[in-house]
């Protein structure tokens, strides 16, 4: 039998369309994007919002845009506001990237000391107490970790396959990224489509905390432009969908503001 899929009415909810089956909306108060990509089979949400509030209202939209249960969570990177709305997606299945245990720290971020260390960084960014505890004491454990050295596939039905791609460290000690390829074999009929986290931020300068390695961030910009491409939109995790040349001119200005000594890229 025929899998029939439409498009979603991305403007009813003021959701961002990016192409085909794949949207985006920027959420207030700390500006964090979500994703959302569907298909006949499946559908994706990348990130889940800064609290269970905002996870809930979360779900609600996702579920109306693709006529479906999000049945994968992509987390890019442990930060509340990416992560604390993931306990609203019952029965997703939950990626985040492994962590990466050659860096000073490594450790379950998503274990109690993560959760406490997270529930504090909300609170003094100005989150509710309350919500922060609530949020912090339901985090779920991610079901796989995605690592650096293989990239992991997402089947959402009639052919549509989403990678995902640990290529970290980074922003922090592993940052994930979502690799959504276009239909238009690369001329520009639908651009593949690249959900960066906060290894690039738009509106604003990157944000460097204490789990950030500044050392190995161009790095990692270099292994996202290698799967995304020229031609691609990438995705911040703050501000507007941008385009490579941005991406290597944060890479190069990263470089110069950490002191990184790099080779020039072709």
């Amino acid at each position: 039998m025929k899998v029939t899929w439409e498009e979603p009415r991305w403007d009813d909810l003021g959701w961002e369309h990016l192409a085909a089956g794949v949207g985006r909306c920027r959420l207030p108060v700390w500006d964090c994007t979500v994703g959302l990509v569907t298909g006949p089979g499946g559908a994706l949400l990348i990130d889940a919002g800064a609290s269970l509030a905002e996870g809930a209202k979360l779900r609600l939209e996702a579920q109306e845009l693709a006529g479906r249960r999000v049945d994968f969570l992509a987390l890019t990177h442990p930060h509340f506001d990416h992560v604390f709305g993931a306990a609203a997606f019952a029965g997703a299945h939950v990626l985040a990237p492994d962590s990466a245990e050659d860096t000073e720290g490594a450790g379950n971020e998503f274990g109690k000391p993560g959760r406490e260390a997270l529930c504090a960084d909300a609170v003094r960014n100005g989150l509710d107490v309350r919500a922060a505890e609530e949020a912090a004491d339901t985090l779920v454990d991610p079901h796989q970790r995605v690592r650096t050295d293989l990239a992991v596939e997402v089947e959402l039905g009639a052919g549509r396959t989403v990678l995902l791609r640990a290529v970290g460290p980074g922003h922090t000690r592993n940052d994930l990224v979502v690799v959504v390829p276009g239909a238009g074999g690369g001329n520009g009929d639908d651009p593949t489509v690249v959900f960066c986290g906060d290894l690039v931020e738009e509106s604003g300068e990157p944000q460097a905390g204490p789990d950030a390695v500044p050392s190995r961030w161009p790095a990692a910009l270099d292994r996202l432009l290698a799967l995304g491409g020229e031609d691609a939109l990438y995705v911040p995790g703050h501000g507007a969908v941008v385009d490579a040349a941005f991406v290597r001119s944060q890479r190069d200005a990263l470089a110069s503001r950490f002191g990184v000594s790099r080779e020039p890229v072709a």
